[in-house]
């Protein structure tokens, strides 16, 4: 376990230094595209993907529980939902997190914050109206796993990085490339910078969103069996899969750039696919999910 967090650590930094290199050399050919000189487009490629990657760092969490309409309830609000959260993190040696609520029916769940000091766990009133206790201690401690592994990092940070990844390529996809050349781009090394650029801009959205996917999957497992450990009952989790799984309605606040922050996908796609749809999905399918926790009540 101790392993798996110095990773998540490692793979947080490794996450933000590549993702601003693709920014610095996106902004860079917009620049220099559009006449400006390419060193100083560098430079302030490389100024606006620090202040991408800080503000990534310090304020994912605030936007993803934003973006999805959850508001903070207090102790005295939901005193039964606190108190639950509350005993697992002792249990686990966890400080508690800030606990917020989403008013919609599709059940559902997720944690963000860039470590467990400035954690938060969101349940939907979908959720909280479906479960019994057992299943939503489950749902609540495959959550403060992501919490204790420090995945609330690396996919909150996702958030931003990813969302400016697209912004820029988009930007340098809509650009009038032909016009905005400098006169002395026409010889090969212009051309050839164009067409770095078209490749650059074309390819990474879908190698960040690989990422997302990559980084999502992984760690779902990985907090299913983490959750299952901290409240030694699997079948509570697994239960509370299978009726997640039965209601595949849509949360009402769901969008590409927080879906996988959430315990099952938010867009309510909860049948089985092919490998092919896996691949490209933020999740993996909750009957493998299920299989592999009741594989642990033997």
């Amino acid at each position: 376990m101790y392993s798996e967090i110095a990773a998540n650590k490692r793979q947080t930094w490794l996450l933000i230094i590549v993702v601003s290199a693709l920014l610095i050399g996106l902004i860079g050919l917009i620049g220099h595209i559009y006449g400006f000189d390419l060193g100083y487009s560098i430079i302030f490629g490389t100024i606006l993907a620090s202040s991408f990657s800080l503000f990534s760092y310090y304020f994912s969490s605030s936007i993803a529980l934003s973006a999805s309409g959850a508001k903070e309830v207090s102790k005295a609000q939901a005193p039964d939902l606190y108190n639950l959260v509350e005993n697992l993190t002792i249990a686990d040696g966890l400080p508690m997190p800030r606990i917020f609520v989403i008013d919609d029916p599709s059940p559902n769940a997720f944690a963000t914050g860039r470590d467990p000091e400035h954690a938060s766990i969101t349940f939907t009133t979908g959720l909280l109206a479906l479960l019994e206790k057992n299943e939503l201690e489950g749902v609540a401690a495959h959550e403060l796993s992501h919490v204790k592994n420090y995945d609330i990092r690396v996919m909150t940070v996702v958030v931003v990085l990813i969302g400016a990844i697209m912004l820029v390529a988009d930007i340098f996809l809509r650009s009038n490339m032909f016009r905005g050349r400098r006169s002395n781009d026409n010889n090969n090394a212009g051309s050839a910078l164009l067409i770095i650029g078209l490749i650059l801009a074309i390819l990474s959205p879908l190698f960040a969103q690989l990422i997302k996917f990559a980084i999502s999957r992984r760690r779902e497992y990985l907090a299913d069996a983490s959750g299952a450990l901290l409240t030694r009952y699997p079948a509570g989790l697994a239960s509370a899969l299978q009726k997640i799984s039965s209601i595949p309605q849509p949360l009402r606040t769901a969008n590409r750039a927080t879906a996988h922050l959430f315990i099952a996908n938010p867009f309510g796609s909860h049948a089985t696919r092919g490998w092919f749809a896996n691949l490209f999905s933020t999740h993996p399918p909750l009957a493998d999910r299920i299989a592999r926790l009741n594989e642990m009540t033997k």
